[in-house]
C-alpha cells in the first residue's frame, strides 16, 4: 500500500487517459444474498493486460465489503508478470478515478468537502480530493451509523473533520459531495446541492442502485469516468429509462476532458455530476503504476 501516493497516481490516471482506451469487459455473479464475484479485464494491446478478481459481500461488518487479487500480464507474450494481492489496488484506483473527476470539474477554491459514508473507501476519497483540491480546508463525515463517522473523523490525522448527523445541512454547505455507500434508493437529493457544487457518486455499482435522485441528475453537467462503464450503472442507466437525460446529457468521460475535447465546468454555479463507474481500464492503469514503483 505504501507504493501507492494519491497525487502521482492522479497524474497517472490523466496521462493514460490520453492514450488510446483500452478494451474491458466485466461479468459480475451475484447469489440471492446480494455476495458476489466480479471479473474484470483490461487490455490495451501491446501495452497492458490484467484481471482483478473481486469479491463483494455488502453485509461484512469486520471485514472490507470488497476484497480483491489483481493479476498483471506480459501484453507481448501472455506471460504472468505479477500477482497484487489485497484492496489497495481497489482503493486507490477508484479514490484516484474520483480525485481526477473533481480535479476537472470542482469549481476553483473549493473549501468544503462531504464525504457520505464511512466504509473502507471513505479515507482514500478524502485523501485524494484533498490532493486533487488543495483548495478544500474543511471535511464533514456522514454516515447511517454515526459510530462509523466519529471513528473515521478521529482516524484522519492529515485532515480535520468532524462529524454531522444532518444529511440535508451538510449537503447545502459542501462544495464536493462524496459518497460511497452501498445504497440502493437515493441519499442526495438534487435540491439541496448549493450552485458550483460537484457531485462525486462511487457506491452504486449495479443497475437497480442509485445514491442520486432525479433532480441531481437534471440540475447538473453530467459526466462519467467511462461510458462503457458507467452507462451499466443506475445512477445513469435509471434516469435514462425514465427519460429523464438521454445520452447527450452526459457531456463527456476522463478521455474527453483530458483530451480537453469536452468544456467541464462552465461557470463557478455549474453543479457537477460525476459518476465513478470503476471499469477494467482503471484497474490495469492503477496496476501499470505500481509495477513501475516496484
Amino acid at each position: 500500500m505504501e507504493l501507492f501516493d494519491y497525487g502521482p497516481l492522479i497524474d497517472f490516471f490523466e496521462a493514460r487517459h490520453r492514450l488510446p482506451p483500452a478494451r474491458v469487459s466485466d461479468m459480475y455473479t451475484p447469489d440471492d444474498t446480494g455476495n458476489g464475484l466480479l471479473a474484470r479485464v483490461g487490455f490495451a494491446s501491446g501495452t497492458g493486460l490484467g484481471v482483478k478478481l473481486a469479491t463483494i459481500f455488502p453485509g461484512n461488518t469486520d471485514l472490507p465489503s470488497v476484497q480483491t487479487v489483481y493479476v498483471v500480464f506480459d501484453p507481448i507474450t501472455g506471460e504472468e508478470q505479477a500477482v497484487i494481492v489485497g484492496n489497495a489496488i481497489t482503493w486507490f484506483k477508484t479514490a484516484c478515478d474520483s480525485a481526477l473527476g473533481s480535479r476537472r470539474l470542482a469549481r476553483t477554491g473549493a473549501a468544503e468537502l462531504l464525504m457520505v459514508g464511512a466504509g473502507a473507501m471513505a479515507p482514500h476519497l478524502i485523501r485524494a480530493h484533498m490532493t486533487a483540491c488543495p483548495s478544500i480546508e474543511r471535511v464533514t463525515i456522514w454516515n447511517r451509523t454515526t459510530a462509523r463517522a466519529e471513528a473515521l473523523a478521529a482516524g484522519l490525522t492529515d485532515a480535520a473533520a468532524v462529524v454531522s448527523t444532518d444529511l440535508r445541512k451538510a449537503v447545502e454547505s459542501a462544495d464536493i459531495v462524496s459518497c460511497a455507500t452501498m445504497t440502493a434508493g437515493p441519499l442526495i437529493r438534487g435540491r439541496w446541492l448549493r450552485p458550483g457544487a460537484h457531485l462525486d457518486l462511487v457506491g452504486a455499482y449495479l443497475p437497480h442502485m442509485r445514491e442520486a435522485d432525479d433532480d441531481a441528475v437534471s440540475r447538473s453537467r453530467i459526466f462519467v469516468d467511462s461510458r462503457q462503464s458507467a452507462f451499466h450503472t443506475g445512477e445513469i442507466r435509471i434516469p435514462m429509462e425514465a427519460g429523464i437525460i438521454d445520452d447527450s446529457d452526459v457531456l463527456g468521460d476522463h478521455y474527453q476532458l483530458a483530451a480537453d475535447t469536452v468544456p467541464g465546468r462552465t461557470s463557478e454555479d455549474d453543479i457537477t455530476f460525476f459518476k465513478n463507474g470503476g471499469g477494467g481500464h482503471l484497474d490495469l492503469m492503477a496496476a501499470q503504476y505500481l509495477l513501475t514503483k516496484l
